[in-house]
C-alpha cells in the first residue's frame, strides 16, 4: 500500500522535530531488515533518509550516485550488502548513535518456542 503525501510529510516533520522519533524510525528500519521484512525496511530507510540527511548528501558521503540510491530503496531495489552496510554506518554516524545486534536465542529455552517462532533479533541503539 502506497503512503499518501500527507503521511510522508507528517513523518518528515516529526523526524525533524523529535530526535527520539528519528532514532526509532532508524531502529525500526534495521529491525525490519534483520527480521526478513526487506520491503518494509527499505521503505523505512527511504523515509528516514528523506527526513534527515537527504539523498544528495548521502550520495556525496557514500560515493553512490543519487539516482542509484533512489533505485536501491525503491520497491524493486536490491541493494548489495556492502552498499547497505555503508549507508547504515553513515546514517548511524550522522544520527550520533550506534546500533548493536544481539541474539535472542535464550528465549527459545525460556518460552519453549520453536526456532521459527522465536527468530527475532533485538536492535538496540546507544547514543554516542
Amino acid at each position: 500500500m502506497a503512503l499518501t503525501r500527507d503521511f510522508r510529510e507528517t513523518v518528515q516533520a516529526d523526524a525533524k522535530r523529535d530526535p527520539a522519533f528519528r532514532r526509532g524510525l532508524l531502529s525500526d528500519a534495521l529491525e525490519s531488515l534483520l527480521s526478513g521484512e526487506v520491503a518494509l525496511g527499505k521503505e523505512l530507510l527511504r523515509d528516514y533518509i528523506n527526513a534527515t540527511v537527504g539523498f544528495p548528501k548521502l550520495a556525496a558521503h557514500t560515493k553512490i550516485h543519487v539516482k542509484t540510491l533512489h533505485q536501491m530503496f525503491g520497491p524493486n531495489g536490491n541493494p548489495t550488502a556492502s552498499n547497505l552496510f555503508e549507508i547504515v554506518a553513515y546514517l548511524q554516524h550522522a544520527e550520533g548513535v550506534r546500533f548493536e545486534v544481539r541474539s535472542s536465542r535464550a528465549a527459545f529455552r525460556r518460552k519453549k518456542l520453536s526456532p521459527s517462532q522465536g527468530f527475532r533479533r533485538r536492535v538496540k541503539s546507544r547514543t554516542l
